[in-house]
């Protein structure tokens, strides 16, 4: 029972494993440790209890094990020997939790980190006991987080390859006192549930595809969901074939496009080079500046065909120039036979 005036030891017995007598004593090394049973040395450890003694009128009693995220906290008014109380309050860091009231209890029965402060309560005597108002002793509670939220991590990459494997693992650690506690993990893409609530923190892809990119998140919580968490998203994004095989096309291309230039001395001037699409026209946006890597492989694919398509017009106007060169030369030959 905490009070300012308490003095506290923790005592331990402890049982040899051998057939020697077990002995209880005060071990100094292990005051104030709150780790659950272990072996040390041959011998078997119970769990420390910490023993407080008051001489207060009222006292505020509060659980001596840790408390955890969803844990349920009560609290106790206590008077001395048990004594009737009257308008019972509660309060946290100096601020009362309700009006006055004959409850000598306080609850809460999913408890948060924002529920950690400074308790204590005060309430009048009936007889036999004073008759005035007592107040307690404040106690500190403070409310452990039970996991960290869960950190999202791709294996072996956030960029896996086409048509290669990865693995989203929904990382987070329990406390040693809370180890044997069951978490259940579930997988998000683009606000849509692809795992559904699972024992495992695993979500594989056999064979990655352009489908798969997107923005993911897990989520961790207890079986009964009084406690979970989300992860912060991660951007998964699938890279398709390599980009540098489109450059042996494009060059083709442009070669293709430079040979018509070259003419016999009688003909005409080359026909000016055709303009390519740029970046200030607003109906097309160059491939090399798509912000989306997945469709580069298309953009490089349509700027071949564009390729091809300006290499046949160039020789259809270098075509339609000779044979309008021709013309002009028969024209201009046929009026000088009849003079």
């Amino acid at each position: 029972m905490p009070s300012s005036a308490a003095r506290f030891e923790t005592l331990q017995c402890e049982r040899p494993v051998s057939t020697r007598d077990g002995i209880c004593h005060i071990d100094e090394d292990l005051r104030g440790q709150r780790e659950a049973d272990s072996q040390l040395k041959g011998y078997t450890f119970s769990q420390p209890f910490h023993l407080i003694v008051s001489y207060d009128w009222l006292i505020l009693q509060s659980p001596a094990k840790p408390i955890f995220e969803g844990d349920p906290l009560v609290l106790r008014c206590q008077a001395w020997q048990d004594w009737p109380l009257a308008q019972v309050t509660f309060y946290r860091d100096g601020s009362a939790l309700g009006p006055p009231g004959p409850n000598r209890e306080f609850s809460i029965a999913v408890a948060k980190e924002a529920d950690s402060g400074h308790y204590h309560c005060s309430g009048i005597f009936r007889s036999p006991g004073p008759g005035s108002t007592e107040t307690a002793s404040s106690v500190t509670i403070t409310v452990q987080e039970l996991f960290p939220a869960p950190v999202l991590r791709a294996t072996p990459s956030a960029k896996p390859k086409e048509g290669g494997p990865v693995t989203l693992s929904c990382q987070t650690k329990l406390p040693l006192q809370r180890s044997a506690t069951r978490l259940l993990f579930s997988f998000y893409k683009d606000g849509k549930t692809v795992r559904s609530t699972g024992l495992s923190s695993e979500f594989q892809i056999l064979k990655a595809s352009e489908a798969h990119s997107g923005s993911y998140w897990c989520e961790a919580a207890t079986e009964d969901k009084q406690v979970w968490k989300q992860s912060s998203k991660l951007e998964i994004r699938v890279q398709g074939p390599s980009s540098s095989a489109a450059s042996p096309t494009l060059n083709s291309a442009s070669q293709k496009s430079a040979a018509p230039e070259t003419t016999p001395k009688e003909s005409p001037k080359p026909v000016p080079p055709l303009s390519t699409p740029s970046s200030e026209d607003p109906g097309f946006s160059p491939p090399l500046q798509v912000p989306d890597p997945h469709l580069y492989h298309q953009m490089g694919a349509l700027l071949k065909q564009l390729q091809d398509m300006r290499a046949l017009l160039g020789h259809l106007v270098m075509e339609l120039r000779n044979l309008s060169f021709h013309l002009k030369l028969e024209t201009t030959k046929g009026p000088a036979k009849y003079e």
